[in-house]
C-alpha cells in the first residue's frame, strides 16, 4: 500500500504530483517519511518560562490605543501594549499600519515573535485576534522546492496519514518497543508530522533515531559477517623468522601500540577469512612501519602487496621510504598516472610476471590494465579520500586479497562505529619514544613581523619552515591570504640569503616533485604552500609550521598540518595566524594550543563542525540519516550497534518470526545500498 503513487492521496492532482516528484516524493511512503525540518511553536507559555532571544507565543489583552509612527519611505512601526499576567508587555509590529484599526482596547490577542526578556518586548512576526488554538500549537515546517507551499504539503500529509494509517507496518519487535519505551511506527509517523506537544515529538524522534541506526548497523554487521565467512579466503602462512629478522633490521624500535596493531593484522592475514581492517593512528604514530611489516609478511608467503595512496607526491614518498626499508628484503615499484609509454609497459609486465613484490601507486592501481600475479595484501592509505567503488575495485583484484585501510585522521570512536561498522579497527594511540611535542601558539595579524623574524632565526640555525595559506590566487570574495601573493612577499622579505619555494595543487606533478625535492634537500628553506602538504610529506629538518587564516581550517586539518613538523630531533613550533570573529573560531584556536592529542581534537572538531569534516558522506558510506545524528545521538547509536551485533551473530533475524518485517526491511536496504545479497 505504501508503495502506491502519491496521486492516490486525497488532494494530490497531476500538477502537485509533478512538483512533489521534483522533491523525490514519488510514493506514499516517500511522503510519510519526508519529515519536517523544523517546527514553529505556537504554544502559549507563562512569561517566567520564556527564553530571551527565542521565538515565542504569548496571549494578552490590548491596553490603551496602539501607537503608530511612520519613518523612511512607506515604513511604519506600531507599538501595542498588552496586559499579560498583570504585566505590561510591548508588542512591536513593523509595516502593519492596518493593525491599528483592528486592535481595540480590551481585545484579546495572540502574538508570535522574537522575545526580548530585558525590555519585556516582543517583535511580532504574526498575530491573530482571540485566544491561541490549543489543538495544534506545534506547526510542521517542511523543506520545499519549486512552487510547493508548506500549506499544501501539510494538507496532503494529513490526508495520507488518515488514508494509510492502517497500512503502516511495524518493523521493530514488541520486545524492543517495550524495553526502550518507543511508540509504534504508525503513531510515531503521525507525531513526527503533527505532534500534540514536544514530549510526543521527542518520543517519535527517539523511535526513528533508533530505527535508522538499527537498520544501518544491521547492514554493517551483515557485511562484516559476509566478509568474514567468504568461502574463498586468503590464509597467508607467513614466515615468522623472516619477519622477526626484518623487524630487527629496521632503524627504530616498535612501540607497544604498534606491536599490538601488527599482531591483530598478522592474525587476520593468517586466518582463512579475508581481512577487512582499519588502522587508525595519529600523525607520526608510525602507521607506515606497521604497513611495511604487514606487506613483507605477505611477501614471505610468495604473494604480492599493493599500497594505494591519494596523491602522486605521497606515492613517490612512500616508494622512496619502502625501497629503503625493504632494501635486500623485497623489490618495490612505483605506478602512477605520470608513468607512461615504454616505462609503464615495463612496470605492468613486471607486476603481471611477479618480478616485483610490492606496487606503490595512486588510483592508477585499480585500472583494468594492471594485472597482479598473486595479490595477497592491499593497503589503502588515507582511505577516506577514495570512493567506495574505487576501494571495492582494488579489493576485488587478484585472489581475494586481505585489505587494510589506514588513516592519519584520528576518527572519534563515535564516527568509527558508524562509518566503519563493517570493519575491525586497530588503533595506534602511542607516539614513538623521544618524539618532542610541537609547541603551538596563536597570534594575531599584528604580530606577523615577529613570526617572520622567528622563521629567519630558525633558518639561520639550519632548519626550515612551512607557511600555509588557504587560497592559491587572490579572491574578491574573501579577504584571505593567498599562496602566490604571500610567496612574492616572503621572497622579497628574505632575499638574498633565504630561498622561498611555492607549492600548490595547480602545479604540474613534475613541478610539485621538483619543489618538494628542493625543500627536502634544503635548497629551499621556506615553503609557501596550500594544504597539498597536509598528508604524508616528510621533511624531518622542518621545525616551523605557520598557518595563515587558521580559523578557516577545521581542527583535524590544522592538526594534520601541524604533524608535518616535529619529525626530527629538534624542538618544533606551530604558529596559528588568526583573527577569528566568531566564538567557534576562537574556541578552535584555543583547543589547538592546549592539546596535541589527535583523538581528543577530533572529538572536539566533531562537536564544533559535525561529521562532514571527516568524510564526504558519499565517499565514506556514511548515510545521510533523516532523524539521527551520530554525534548527539551517540548512546542510541551504541545501543543499535549492540542490538544489531546480537541479532546477526545469533541468527535471530532468520530464526525468530517476530523479526520477519525487520529482516525484509534489511534485505531491501542492502539491495539499495550494496546491490549484493547471498
Amino acid at each position: 500500500m505504501l508503495n502506491e503513487s502519491i496521486i492516490n492521496v486525497k488532494g494530490v492532482g497531476e500538477k502537485l504530483q509533478e512538483s512533489l516528484q521534483a522533491m523525490n516524493i514519488i510514493t506514499v511512503e516517500d511522503l510519510l517519511f519526508n519529515f519536517p525540518n523544523r517546527y514553529d511553536n505556537y504554544e502559549v507559555k507563562p512569561l517566567s518560562e520564556l527564553i530571551h532571544g527565542e521565538k515565542v507565543t504569548i496571549e494578552g489583552i490590548v491596553n490603551g490605543e496602539p501607537l503608530l509612527t511612520f519613518y523612511g519611505r512607506k515604513k511604519s512601526r506600531l507599538m501595542v501594549t498588552l496586559q499579560v499576567e498583570q504585566v505590561a508587555v510591548k508588542a512591536v509590529m513593523f509595516n502593519r499600519a492596518f493593525a491599528k484599526k483592528q486592535l481595540k482596547h480590551g481585545d484579546i490577542v495572540t502574538v508570535t515573535g522574537k522575545w526580548d526578556g530585558h525590555r519585556l518586548q516582543i517583535t511580532v512576526s504574526n498575530y491573530k485576534k482571540g485566544r491561541a488554538k490549543t489543538d495544534q500549537p506545534i506547526q510542521p515546517i517542511y523543506s520545499l522546492k519549486g512552487d510547493v507551499t508548506n500549506r499544501q504539503i501539510t494538507k496532503v500529509v494529513q490526508a495520507a496519514i488518515i488514508q494509510y494509517m492502517d497500512s503502516i507496518e511495524e518493523i521493530i519487535p514488541e520486545k524492543y518497543l517495550r524495553e526502550y519505551k518507543l511508540p509504534a511506527r504508525a503513531q510515531a509517523i503521525k507525531h513526527m508530522h503533527f505532534p500534540s506537544n514536544f514530549q510526543s515529538l521527542k518520543h517519535a524522534k527517539r523511535r526513528f533515531i533508533y530505527e535508522e541506526f538499527l537498520l544501518f548497523q544491521l547492514r554493517m554487521q551483515w557485511l562484516r559477517k559476509r566478509t568474514k565467512e567468504a568461502t574463498v579466503g586468503n590464509s597467508q602462512k607467513y614466515n615468522r623468522k623472516k619477519i622477526d629478522s626484518f623487524v630487527t633490521s629496521l632503524p627504530f624500535s616498535l612501540t607497544k601500540a604498534q606491536m599490538n596493531s601488527l599482531t591483530e593484522i598478522l592474525n587476520d592475514m593468517e586466518s582463512p577469512n579475508r581481512m577487512n581492517r582499519l588502522l587508525q593512528g595519529d600523525v607520526g604514530s608510525g602507521k607506515t612501519a606497521v604497513a611495511v611489516i604487514s606487506l613483507y609478511a605477505s611477501i614471505t608467503c610468495n604473494k604480492q602487496g599493493a599500497l594505494m595512496v591519494p596523491t602522486e607526491i605521497l606515492a613517490e614518498q612512500h616508494y622512496q621510504s619502502l625501497s629503503e626499508l625493504l632494501d635486500g628484503f623485497a623489490t618495490v615499484v612505483l605506478l602512477t598516472g605520470s608513468i607512461k609509454g615504454k616505462k609503464r609497459k615495463e612496470v605492468l609486465s613486471k607486476i603481471n610476471n611477479h618480478e616485483v613484490d610490492i606496487v606503490v601507486g595512486t588510483h592508477a592501481l585499480i585500472q583494468d590494465e594492471v594485472v597482479f600475479s598473486e595479490l595477497g595484501l592491499v593497503i589503502v592509505d588515507e582511505q577516506h579520500r577514495f570512493g567506495v567503488n574505487q576501494r571495492r575495485a582494488l579489493r576485488d583484484k587478484g585472489l581475494h586479497p586481505d585489505v587494510l585501510f589506514m588513516t592519519a585522521t584520528p576518527i572519534p570512536r563515535t564516527l568509527a562505529i558508524s562509518a566503519f561498522g563493517d570493519m575491525d579497527v586497530s588503533i595506534i594511540d602511542e607516539m614513538p619514544k623521544g618524539r618532542k611535542k610541537v609547541e603551538t601558539y596563536w597570534v594575531k595579524d599584528n604580530m606577523l613581523d615577529r613570526v617572520l623574524k622567528f622563521i629567519k632565526k630558525e633558518v639561520n640555525h639550519g632548519y626550515q619552515a612551512y607557511v600555509i595559506c588557504p587560497l592559491i590566487e587572490e579572491s574578491d570574495k574573501m579577504d584571505i591570504q593567498n599562496a602566490i601573493d604571500l610567496y612574492h612577499q616572503l621572497e622579497a622579505y628574505y632575499e638574498p640569503n633565504i630561498r622561498v619555494g611555492l607549492m600548490h595543487g595547480r602545479l604540474h606533478i613534475d613541478e610539485k616533485e621538483q619543489v618538494m625535492k628542493q625543500f627536502a634537500d634544503n635548497e629551499v628553506q621556506v615553503l609557501v604552500s596550500t594544504t597539498v602538504v597536509e598528508v604524508g610529506v616528510n621533511v624531518p629538518n622542518a621545525t616551523i609550521m605557520v598557518i595563515y587564516d587558521a580559523e578557516r581550517f577545521g581542527l583535524s586539518q590544522l592538526h594534520q598540518l601541524r604533524g608535518r613538523v616535529g619529525r626530527g630531533d629538534a624542538q618544533s613550533y606551530c604558529i596559528l595566524v588568526a583573527d577569528p570573529k566568531g566564538e567557534v573560531g576562537k574556541e578552535r584556536m584555543k583547543i589547538m594550543t592546549e592539546t596535541n592529542d589527535g583523538f581528543e581534537l577530533s572529538e572536539q572538531d566533531l562537536h564544533l563542525r559535525g561529521p562532514g569534516d571527516f568524510f564526504g558522506k558519499k565517499q565514506s558510506g556514511l548515510p545521510d540519516f533523516k532523524v539521527g545524528d551520530v554525534v548527539h545521538d551517540y548512546r542510541a547509536l551504541e545501543t543499535a550497534r549492540k542490538d544489531a551485533q546480537y541479532l546477526i551473530e545469533s541468527n535471530s533475524l532468520t530464526k525468530d518470526p517476530s523479526f520477519n518485517k525487520l529482516k525484509e526491511m534489511l534485505i531491501q536496504t542492502i539491495k539499495e545500498h550494496d546491490g549484493i545479497l547471498d
